[in-house]
């Protein structure tokens, strides 16, 4: 029966398709590999390819990564290029075991925000707005830059800082923005802004912890003077 390429089977079983839709966790080891190395061979797959490597191997990717180029070569529809390829997937995982987590910065004050954003904002000539994705432990998921602007105000849209909080799934929300003036005083706009993100966080079931204004050296914080 002739073999039938990857790209013919059914979207759902082809192993990039269904990273992209599943996730990596539910692919197989065989299909992890069949993603790196792309094609087979005219009588296997890569997927089936990859998995009488395995067999092999005992279906141990220790053993795996301690082959040579030479002997990987030895599989027809193997080259040195893919050989390279594999080798270099399994010292990255070594390599991944061997280190530690990222640790998160916790934001949970005024002050560590501040001292956290200090850096990036203290030297702008012109207002960035950010917003802070945090975890339930106030460790930070991710931050985004949601607008540059002039030198006195900067646009924000909240469905984008909504957005953002959705899409990084976090259960605790600040923002903060600079004034290159060096004048910590906010303004209409800065407390509007303010109930507006309030409101939208209240209607998401989100914490809405704080808004923090940054200039060089100080700063000011909606959540410390009980204005959120």
């Amino acid at each position: 029966m002739e073999k039938l390429n990857i790209n013919q089977w059914a979207e759902e079983d082809r192993p990039r398709e269904k990273m992209a839709v599943l996730g990596a966790d539910h692919l197989t080891n065989a299909e992890l590999l069949a993603i790196l190395i792309g094609s087979g061979s005219q009588k296997e797959s890569a997927v089936d390819l990859m998995k009488r490597l395995l067999a092999d191997c005992n279906n141990n990717l220790n053993t795996l990564g301690k082959m040579t180029i030479r002997e990987l070569c030895d599989y027809k529809g193997i080259g040195e290029a893919k050989a390279i390829s594999i080798l270099a997937a399994c010292e990255l995982g070594k390599r991944r075991q061997a280190g530690s987590a990222e640790e998160r910065p916790d934001l949970g004050t005024a002050t560590l925000i501040y001292n956290h954003m200090r850096p990036k904002l203290q030297d702008l000539d012109v207002e960035e707005f950010w917003v802070l994705l945090l975890n339930q432990h106030y460790r930070l998921i991710k931050k985004v830059r949601i607008s540059h602007g002039g030198i006195t105000e900067t646009s924000v849209d909240i469905r984008i800082v909504m957005k953002e909080a959705v899409l990084a799934n976090c259960t605790i929300l600040a923002v903060c923005h600079n004034h290159p003036s060096g004048n910590l005083s906010p303004s209409k706009a800065d407390d509007e802004l303010t109930r507006s993100l309030k409101r939208a966080c209240e209607l998401m079931q989100i914490h809405f912890l704080d808004h923090v204004i940054i200039t060089d050296g100080q700063y000011y914080s909606y959540h410390e003077q009980g204005k959120c």
